[in-house]
């Protein structure tokens, strides 16, 4: 089991966001990013087709998001400790459950028991905790948090593929499980003691003040913003290894490629961090996201220039997943910069309903837009035209809070 540092040492800043960016690591690494190493083999062996096999997926999205509101009240209320910890213990759980399931209905249910772990342990809870902690500097601990947590594809997936291949499916799901249990179990239940008290006038007058934001124009622009482009980046990660086999490249590349994404991720959230200062942090906010439909432009390409196809796939890589990865710093302060930051964690989580159906339906969606002659082309146009629309919504955000100010 980790050994977790003292109590005295938990509390200082650089400490507990090292241990909760290890945490954050594990999380996304061996259950998120992992969906895309078990789609084809659960498939075959269940007898799914590649929708039935998605709608696993897109299940666990739905479990997290309607668990949204719920976590980020009880965070708001100075319960982080019991929400985390319990999250990590139920993803332990949920994941040896999945080692012995025999049915699409067993394989849905466990889905949906991993989606609510997700809910109390990926970065919506975690960012909810360095805004209360950090409420003057929230945005640079975020982005230190990242770093580690960016490359969850980089380490995961080559490790699952490993596990697989000499574990096969069932058994690498064992020291998935094991880290959940032995390490960030022990990182959420001892480095998030002490949490703050909630703010006072947050406990004096909640529902007014939470009712006059949710109804707002700019919450709305950001929740729109938010919810498409987190259903865009939710579609791509259960299918991106059968994208990259369906355009013919070697087994190598198609686990490298979404496994440099997470290295950009990092790449660019390190840009972020030396220099966000120098610029205007609206005009960054609107540029981060753009890099997303590039991203999606140049895989559109890819199978129509034979000759450059690896080109395009790496340049891909670079702008998707700097763009995913700085659009998550993005997400994660946007209600907080053009609503309100002493609330944001249930402001955020109010969009946990919208936010849930949009990224549930995102990957089923794009598994029954597949057909063996197209493939994925019809499902990445989509999420193109859902990227733009919202980048147009934040952009009108920012216009209303500024004119407002």
């Amino acid at each position: 089991m980790i050994i977790v540092p003292m109590q005295a040492r938990a509390q200082q800043p650089s400490s507990l966001i090292g241990w909760l960016s290890l945490a954050q690591l594990i999380s996304w690494g061996s259950v998120f990013y992992t969906f895309a190493l078990l789609l084809e083999p659960v498939e075959r062996e269940l007898g799914l087709s590649r929708a039935e096999a998605s709608l696993a997926f897109s299940l666990a999205l739905l479990a997290e998001g309607l668990l949204a509101w719920p976590v980020g009240r009880l965070i708001d209320r100075g319960h982080e400790r019991a929400v985390m910890s319990g999250g990590s213990l139920l993803l332990g759980i949920c994941l040896l459950l999945h080692s012995v399931i025999n049915s699409p209905a067993g394989f849905y249910a466990v889905w949906l028991g991993l989606g609510a772990g997700l809910a109390g342990t990926l970065y919506p809870p975690a960012f909810a905790v360095l805004i209360r902690r950090y409420p003057h500097n929230f945005r640079r601990a975020i982005i230190v948090m990242t770093f580690l947590g960016g490359l969850a594809s980089t380490v995961f997936l080559p490790l699952g593929a490993g596990l697989i291949a000499t574990l096969g499916w069932r058994h690498a799901l064992w020291p998935l499980a094991a880290l959940h249990l032995l390490v960030c179990l022990p990182i959420h239940a001892l480095m998030l003691r002490h949490a703050p008290a909630p703010v006072q006038s947050h406990v004096a007058a909640p529902r007014a003040a939470l009712r006059r934001h949710l109804l707002s124009a700019p919450y709305w622009l950001v929740g729109l913003f938010i919810v498409l482009l987190m259903a865009v980046t939710a579609a791509l990660p259960a299918h991106m290894v059968s994208l990259l086999r369906g355009y013919g490249l070697p087994e190598t590349w198609v686990i490298a490629v979404p496994a440099a994404v997470g290295v950009l991720q990092v790449g660019g959230r390190a840009l972020l961090f030396f220099f966000e200062h120098h610029l205007d942090l609206h005009q960054i906010n609107r540029l981060i996201p753009c890099l997303i439909p590039l991203g999606l432009l140049t895989l559109l390409l890819a199978p129509l220039v034979a000759g450059l196809q690896i080109g395009l796939v790496l340049l891909f890589v670079l702008l998707y997943g700097m763009g995913n990865g700085m659009f998550t710093i993005v997400k994660g302060t946007a209600v907080a910069e053009y609503v309100n930051r002493e609330q944001a964690a249930s402001l955020n989580g109010a969009l946990g309903l919208p936010m849930a159906l949009a990224r549930a339906a995102a990957p089923w969606l794009l598994g029954l837009l597949w057909s063996p002659g197209g493939g994925y082309t019809q499902g990445l146009w989509l999420l193109q035209g859902l990227s733009l629309l919202g980048i147009l919504a934040l952009v009108t955000a920012q216009r209303l809070t500024r004119a407002a100010h």
